[in-house]
C-alpha cells in the first residue's frame, strides 16, 4: 500500500513540474499507474486468501481486511504449531506489519475462489434498524439491531466493512434486497440461526452477566461429565487457554491446538481475572445489565439498564460464563475493536469467533487465563 502512494505521489510531482511539456509524458505516466492496480488486486487477493484459510481452518485472523496484520501472523503461528511445525517470529518492527509471512506447506489453493458473489436476502435485513446511542433508549427497544445491511453482511462474512465497501465500490450505502454483493469465501456466521446452536449448557432467564455463583452445582456439572459409559472411551479434556500477552483465546483438545481467536482482555484498570476457572454456562442471544458504576468501578449500583439481545448488544449474541460472577467469554457489538481496546475484564470475541467457540466447549471445561 506504500508503493501505491509512493508512485502516485511521484506521479503528482512530475506532472505539476512538466506542464510545459508534451502530453505524451503525463499520457505515459497515466498508463503505468493504470497498470498499479493489477499488482495491487494480486496483493489483496493474495493477503484475504491466507486470512479466509485460516478463518476456516478455525484459526482466525480477526476480521478480513487483505491485511498481514498481528493477528493474521499470530493465528497462522498457532496453526502450524498445531500441525507440529515450527511457527515464525511475526515483525518486530511494527511499521512492517504488512510483510507476507511464509506461507509454504499451505493449501491455499483449497480457497478458490477468493471472493463470491452473494445475494442480499429479506432475512439479513430483519436483523438491521434504527440503533440509538443513548444507553436508556436501547433498554426500551426488544432487540439490538445491525445499524445497517453493509454492516450486518460485513459481519456475516467475518469482513471489515470498509474493506467490504472496498471490493463493492458504490454498492453499500443502500444494500437491499436481491443485490449481489461481492464476499469473503467463508463459511457464513447466521444471526438468525444462533437460538439454534447447540452448546452444552445455557440459560437465559436471567441477564448473562448477574447469574449467581453455583459452586455446588459447578461441581455437579463436572462430576457428571466425567461419567462415562464402560464401552466408551474417556474424551480427551477440552480446555481454553487465554495469552493476556498476546491477545489470542486457544483452544485444546488434550495436548493438541484445534482452534484460536484474537480476543480483548481487561484493561490495568479492571484486569481480566488471572487464574484458572471453570466454564459454567453458556447463553445465547443474552439481555444485559449495563451498570456503569459496575463496569468502572466495580460497584454495583441501583442506577442501570437492561439491555434486549441482538447482535449489538454489548455482549454480542453468545455469553460463555465463568465461575466468577459477572466474568464471562463472550460477543462484542464492535467487531473492530478486538485487540484494538480494553474490555472490562471479561474476555471479548467477534461474535463469528464466539459462536464457533461455544460449540467446542462446555460446562466444566477449564479455562486458563494466565
Amino acid at each position: 500500500m506504500k508503493a501505491r502512494f509512493a508512485v502516485k505521489t511521484v506521479f503528482c510531482f512530475a506532472v505539476g513540474a512538466l506542464l510545459i511539456l508534451s502530453a505524451a509524458a503525463p499520457a505515459s505516466a497515466r498508463r503505468k499507474a493504470a497498470r498499479k492496480p493489477t499488482s495491487n488486486k494480486a496483493e489483496i487477493e493474495a493477503a484475504a486468501r491466507l486470512q479466509i484459510f485460516l478463518d476456516r481452518a478455525n484459526f482466525s485472523p480477526g476480521k478480513i481486511d487483505e491485511h498481514y496484520g498481528d493477528f493474521t501472523w499470530k493465528a497462522l503461528a498457532l496453526y502450524r504449531e498445531s500441525r507440529g511445525e515450527q511457527p515464525q517470529a511475526s515483525p518486530q518492527d511494527k511499521t512492517k506489519s504488512g510483510v507476507a509471512p511464509d506461507i509454504s506447506g499451505l493449501d491455499l489453493a483449497s480457497v478458490d475462489p477468493v471472493f463470491i458473489s452473494y445475494t442480499v436476502t429479506e432475512a439479513d435485513l430483519q436483523s438491521v434498524g434504527s440503533l440509538p446511542s443513548d444507553v436508556s433508549a436501547q433498554a426500551k427497544l426488544k432487540y439490538l439491531p445491525y445499524r445497517s445491511a453493509a454492516e450486518a453482511i460485513a459481519e456475516k462474512f467475518h469482513s471489515d466493512v470498509h474493506f467490504l465497501e472496498q471490493l463493492n465500490p458504490g454498492k453499500t450505502n443502500a444494500l437491499k434486497s436481491g443485490d449481489p454483493i461481492l464476499v469473503p469465501n467463508v463459511e457464513p456466521f447466521e444471526v438468525g440461526s444462533v437460538k439454534e446452536i447447540k452448546p452444552a449448557s445455557e440459560i437465559a432467564a436471567q441477564p448473562a452477566n448477574e447469574i449467581e455463583e453455583e459452586p455446588e452445582a459447578q461441581t455437579k456439572n463436572a462430576d457428571e461429565n466425567k461419567e462415562i459409559k464402560k464401552d466408551e472411551a474417556t474424551p480427551a479434556p477440552v480446555a481454553v487457554k487465554i495469552d493476556t500477552k498476546t491477545n489470542m483465546l486457544a483452544v485444546f483438545d488434550g495436548d493438541k491446538i484445534i482452534a484460536a481467536y484474537p480476543v480483548t482482555i481487561g484493561s490495568a484498570h479492571t484486569e481480566s481475572p488471572i487464574g484458572e476457572w471453570k466454564v459454567r454456562r453458556i447463553t445465547k442471544m443474552p439481555t444485559f445489565r449495563y451498570d456503569k458504576e459496575m463496569l468502572q468501578h466495580g460497584q454495583r449500583s441501583s442506577n442501570f439498564h437492561l439491555l434486549p439481545p441482538g447482535p449489538r448488544n454489548p455482549v454480542g449474541v453468545m455469553w460463555i460464563a465463568l465461575n466468577k460472577k459477572g466474568i464471562g467469554i463472550h460477543g462484542t457489538n464492535e467487531p473492530d475493536s478486538i485487540g484494538r481496546s480494553a474490555s472490562h475484564g471479561c474476555i471479548r470475541l467477534a461474535n463469528w469467533d464466539v459462536v464457533r467457540l461455544a460449540t467446542k466447549i462446555k460446562s466444566g471445561d477449564s479455562v486458563s487465563i494466565h
